[in-house]
């Protein structure tokens, strides 16, 4: 480490003498160019022989002469001659006695104009000539000092990573929920940065970084300020596109300085976030840009060079890791994959805790249920929905959260505010009511879909007019065929209705065909579960992390027979959908009816009506002793019976 530190010095000294140096020469330069532009660059028409100028003096009417100038600072006289097109000057030097020549001069008219140079003059010129090259070379130097070791003028070769020490993250494992296996791979780097010694002393050596991958918001970034708080050592954080300037070479310096510093506060983590910015893939037939492939090489070289054992930790996040260059990847360098994937049902219990220890919550609150109904949110949506609940909350003037905000802040999230001020006419209304009441009576009327929560017709503001939410009853990660089929009945529910109840279908459908479209085509091209294709994997999925965009790998018969195959299986689904709403006629209009009335129901309220139209209550037996006794004038009270 000294003998490091020693080198790094010696380069700095060596960088500081070097721009000195060529500061200096510059400076000199400048000044001789200046002090020297006088005499050398002077203005005028022409120039004379000293006897051609005593020739023009006596040959020249003195009318004719506007001035002469003898400068003697610069051995020159200028002589000013007018003629027909105006003025023109002439120079030439001093030979002889100047104060000869300002006699002959003064003689024949001759206005003469004098510089005459004191003692203390050229030292005064020269400081005047300098004073800008001190200026300048003063201001270089404060920028040299600024800028650091390696960082260039400016600074623009300096690396801008923020050092967070433990006092100002924080943060640790605590703060960090629904990630437990992330946890416990960083945890052994945590124990490899306190512990160093307990591996090294059977060979074990600390493994270079770690590359976090997930979708975003599941917490990449805090889990790697976790592992710095946990661990105690400082943390150097930047984004990938902190290197990638538009001077080619600032990238790879600033990673060079990167860590240069790093190896100097070791042991320590550095954490690049979004690497895919400058960790792209090289192998492209087109090239790429030549200042982000130098980074990417100035950091390959630089994870290779500098030693593990100091306790020098790199941590990387992206959720496009399949764009990443392998040379990055390779075991020596990232070694290890951390995946950091959304939270099922226990994590998103935890993180719900995490972010709800500081809200104040009421006796209804129960966040079992509100992890159940946000299957598929990540860590941030989580944290948003918690916030929403208790901006609603203090809102609505209340002191602490209640089960009802948290439900509302879900619906915030997942579709957006009510609109107050749509108003549909009744028509609409009646469309939407009747269309949201097909989608739940066909979930309600198949075995294997998800109970209904909550239906209403009140609009959003990212679109919708209404909708159904479904909870599912537990935690699941695989769905089977007939699910899915039962799945696509349900989505097209709500245009089979417009079509059985109303003159024309709507717009309203089109997120469900949208849905159903997806999932008809993944059935077919990925899950295997056609029989014209089946087992073929037709299609795979990019960017999985993020848009999910889906590429199809078949020709082009293939892919129009796919798209037979889709629309025969949305047909068969739409089919089965008109049949059970049309037999289901009763139960539609009541729910319907009561849901225009109402605008938002629950699931338990909707089930109750369904089986009231399903499954009437029995009319009452008459009472035969009742009858008789009252027929019967003679009979005694039914009391005394």
């Amino acid at each position: 480490m000294d003998e490091n530190r020693n080198n790094n010095k010696k380069d700095d000294n060596n960088n500081k003498r070097n721009f000195i140096g060529a500061a200096t020469l510059i400076m000199v330069a400048l000044f001789m160019l200046a002090f020297l532009s006088r005499g050398i660059f002077s203005t005028g028409s022409g120039e004379l022989t000293y006897n051609e100028f005593l020739k023009m003096i006596e040959e020249t009417p003195a009318a004719n002469i506007e001035k002469v100038e003898i400068d003697e600072s610069y051995n020159k006289i200028t002589l000013v001659v007018k003629d027909r097109t105006g003025s023109v000057t002439y120079t030439t030097g001093v030979v002889g006695e100047v104060d000869e020549l300002r006699e002959t001069l003064l003689e024949k008219g001759i206005a003469v104009e004098g510089k005459v140079i004191v003692e203390t003059s050229l030292l005064v010129q020269m400081l005047i000539y300098m004073a800008p090259m001190i200026i300048i070379f003063i201001i270089f130097s404060s920028m040299l000092r600024k800028s650091g070791s390696g960082g260039g003028i400016f600074g623009v070769g300096k690396s801008s990573a923020k050092l967070y020490m433990q006092k100002e993250t924080g943060i640790t494992f605590a703060d960090v929920a629904g990630q437990d296996e992330a946890e416990d791979s960083l945890i052994e780097i945590v124990d490899f940065l306190h512990n160093p010694g307990k591996y090294s002393a059977i060979g074990a050596k600390l493994p270079k970084g770690a590359l976090l991958v997930g979708p975003p918001g599941t917490g990449k970034t805090l889990l790697a300020k976790a592992v710095a708080g946990e661990a105690k050592v400082p943390f150097f954080s930047l984004a990938g596109s902190d290197f990638v300037e538009m001077f080619v070479g600032v990238g790879a310096s600033r990673v060079r300085d990167l860590f240069k510093n790093a190896q100097q506060q070791a042991p320590c983590i550095i954490f690049i976030d979004e690497i895919d910015a400058i960790g792209k893939s090289r192998d492209t037939r087109f090239g790429g840009n030549d200042e982000r492939e130098q980074t990417l090489n100035a950091l390959l070289a630089e994870m290779d060079g500098f030693d593990s054992s100091k306790g020098v930790f790199i941590l990387a996040a992206t959720n496009r890791p399949e764009v990443l260059d392998p040379a990055l990847c390779r075991p020596g360098r990232l070694d290890r994959r951390i995946i950091v994937d959304k939270p099922d049902l226990k994590g998103r219990l935890a993180v719900l805790r995490v972010h709800a220890k500081d809200v104040r919550m009421d006796e209804t609150v129960d966040l079992n249920e509100i992890a159940m109904a946000t299957a598929g949110a990540v860590g941030s949506d989580l944290a948003n929905m918690i916030n929403e609940a208790a901006i609603l909350a203090a809102k609505s003037g209340r002191k602490a959260v209640s089960q009802k905000d948290l439900f509302e802040s879900v619906e915030v999230v997942i579709a957006g505010k009510e609109k107050k001020d749509r108003v549909m006419n009744d028509k609409e209304k009646r469309m939407v009511a009747y269309h949201e009441v097909g989608h739940a009576l066909a979930a309600a009327l198949q075995k294997n879909t998800e109970p209904v929560q909550k239906i209403t017709i009140v609009p959003r503001t990212m679109g919708s007019l209404g909708y159904v939410m479904q909870t599912p009853e537990e935690e699941r990660f695989l769905m089977t065929k007939v699910e899915m089929e039962e799945e696509l009945v349900t989505l097209l529910a709500g245009r089979a209705t417009e079509e059985l109840y109303f003159d024309s279908v709507s717009t309203g459908a089109s997120n469900d065909i949208e849905k159903a479209t997806k999932m008809a085509r993944d059935m077919i091209t990925r899950y295997g579960m056609s029989e014209e294709f089946g087992l073929m994997a037709l299609e795979s999925i990019e960017s999985q992390y993020l848009t999910g965009y889906s590429k199809l790998n078949c020709a082009d018969a293939t892919a129009a027979e796919i798209d037979r195959a889709v629309r025969d299986k949305l047909k068969e689904a739409f089919e089965k959908s008109k049949a059970l709403i049309g037999s289901n006629r009763e139960a539609m209009d009541r729910i319907a009816g009561f849901l225009l009335e109402k605008e938002t129901i629950t699931g338990k309220e909707f089930m109750q009506l369904l089986g009231e139209v399903k499954n009437p209550a029995p009319a009452a037996e008459p009472d035969v002793k009742t009858e008789s006794a009252n027929s019967d004038s003679a009979a005694e009270p039914a009391d005394t019976l």
